[in-house]
């Protein structure tokens, strides 16, 4: 009875108390649909093949960037037909498209530009998949570090244009100075002799090659292991197109 007293001597006062908050909603964790087996190592592939060929793009790669986009194309319709919710598979057919013509002119800067609107293709279909807390950009660091993207073969040309085509002919400049007191064999004769193999080449370029010609005086062309690697890539090139 005296708990029943108290109790309705308290009823007005406590009806006006704020009412208790109801519990914050907690955030919904995406559902990991059926059509969905498998597709995180697929696009695991993909993102790969994506940062690769962004880097092999910009360093003027164009082999690997070719090499890589054909991966890429591949693997971006494995996934589509795996997981058909998403942009239709023109969209992205018109995106790699886009970044095969400019690699085929040898375009950069339309490189560039196709590689970020494929970006952007990539982040429209996650979204359309109600995905779009997956959202990729144009990478800033490789993450592989033991993978040089530069076109060793066109930087050791480049060199052997610049460096060798000081005494030795060159193709694409024939042109040898005529002040040289001895005829210094082509860099397509040097390369296919039986002697000077990959290994011999290297040894020649490391030991600082100033004591060879009739008169001993080829200059020291002070070349650094990277450049070494690049003119060793060219006279590999000049052994197999001259075959």
């Amino acid at each position: 009875m005296r708990t029943t007293l108290i109790t309705a001597l308290l009823f007005p006062f406590l009806s006006l108390l704020p009412a208790a908050p109801a519990q914050a909603q907690q955030p919904t964790t995406p559902v990991v649909r059926p059509d969905e087996a498998g597709l995180p190592e697929q696009m695991t592939k993909v993102q790969l093949r994506h940062i690769k060929l962004w880097f092999a793009g910009k360093l003027g790669n164009w082999k690997l960037a070719t090499y890589q986009l054909d991966f890429l194309a591949t693997d971006l319709s494995s996934a589509g037909k795996g997981t058909p919710v998403g942009l239709s598979a023109e969209d992205t057919a018109r995106s790699i498209e886009s970044v095969r013509s400019a690699i085929d002119a040898k375009d950069r800067v339309g490189f560039t530009k196709a590689y970020s609107e494929l970006t952007t293709t990539c982040n429209a279909c996650h979204r359309a998949a109600g995905r779009g807390f997956i959202a990729v950009q144009v990478p800033t660091v490789s993450p592989f570090t033991d993978q040089d993207f530069a076109d060793q073969e066109a930087e050791g040309k480049a060199l052997a244009h610049t460096i060798c085509g000081t005494c030795h002919a060159v193709p694409d400049k024939p042109n040898v100075p005529p002040s040289l007191s001895f005829s210094a064999p082509s860099l397509v004769e040097l390369a296919h002799r039986p002697s000077l193999t990959e290994s011999t080449l290297r040894q020649l370029l490391i030991s600082e090659h100033r004591r060879l010609g009739p008169d001993q005086t080829m200059p020291n062309p002070r070349l650094n292991n990277t450049q070494i690697d690049a003119i060793v890539a060219y006279f590999e090139a000049l052994k197999l197109n001259q075959h």
